[in-house]
C-alpha cells in the first residue's frame, strides 16, 4: 500500500487593526511568533505561525500527531483531519478560527484521493 500524505497551507483574514502591529514610532510591520503545543512543533527554521501587520500566516501541515510527533500514516481522511486539526490549532494559537481562513492550498500526493479529502475539508470550511 502506497503512502499518501495531505499538506495545507493557508492565510488568514485580517484579526487586528494592522497599526497595532507597528514598531514604536515607524510604520514597519512587527512580526509575532505564534506557537502552540496543540500542533506539531516547527521541524525546521520556520515557525508554525507568524502574524505580520494583522494577517496570520501559518505555515504548511503534514499529518503529525502533535502528542507522539509520530506521523498519521491511516487514510487520507485521517490524515487531511490530522492535518486540519493542527492548522485549526495554530490558527486558535494565534486568535482567529477556521472561519477566519481567506485562502488554503492543498497539496496531494495523488489526485485520485480529492473527493476523499475534500469530504473531510468540507467539516472544517463550510461554506462562507
Amino acid at each position: 500500500m502506497k503512502r499518501r500524505q495531505a499538506l495545507v497551507a493557508l492565510g488568514c483574514a485580517p484579526l487586528f487593526d494592522p497599526k497595532a502591529f507597528t514598531a514604536k514610532g515607524g510604520s514597519e510591520p512587527m512580526k509575532q511568533e505564534v506557537k502552540t503545543d496543540k500542533a506539531p512543533k516547527a521541524i525546521g527554521p520556520y515557525s508554525q505561525a507568524i502574524i505580520a501587520n494583522g494577517f496570520v500566516f501559518a505555515s504548511g501541515q503534514i499529518p503529525i500527531v502533535p502528542a507522539s510527533a509520530e506521523l498519521n500514516t491511516g487514510s487520507i481522511e485521517d490524515q487531511t483531519r490530522q492535518v486540519l486539526e493542527n492548522v485549526k490549532a495554530v490558527l486558535e494559537a494565534a486568535g482567529c478560527t477556521m472561519a477566519d481562513v481567506v485562502k488554503a492550498t492543498v497539496y496531494l500526493q495523488d489526485m485520485d484521493d480529492f473527493s476523499k479529502m475534500n469530504e473531510v475539508y468540507a467539516k472544517f470550511f463550510p461554506p462562507p
